[in-house]
């Protein structure tokens, strides 16, 4: 098949954003009023948050980088806002 054949779209794709949405939502009801809806306990929750961190934090490089950034984005900050300020000579 050819790469730049661009394929329809079907099924929920055909829909408006507005309406999709609407039957999505519509959905989640129907799963809770069922029983078939799960709502995470506090240790599920939990859980989920420290695999996603444990993954973010395997790429050394990225964490690298989003300390650099936090570090440029703070500058100068934290003393001032502890009263500490450099002399001027």
């Amino acid at each position: 098949m050819a790469s730049n054949v661009r394929k329809r779209k079907r099924g929920f794709a055909l829909l408006d954003p507005e309406r999709r949405k609407e039957v999505a939502r519509r959905g989640g009801q129907t799963a809770h009023r069922l029983g078939h809806g799960h709502t995470f306990t506090q240790e599920e929750r939990r859980k989920g948050g420290e695999r996603g961190g444990y993954a973010v934090s395997r790429d050394r490089a990225y964490m690298a980088e989003i300390g650099r950034r936090g570090g440029e984005n703070s500058k100068g900050r934290h003393a001032s806002a502890r009263g500490y300020h450099r002399k001027q000579q």
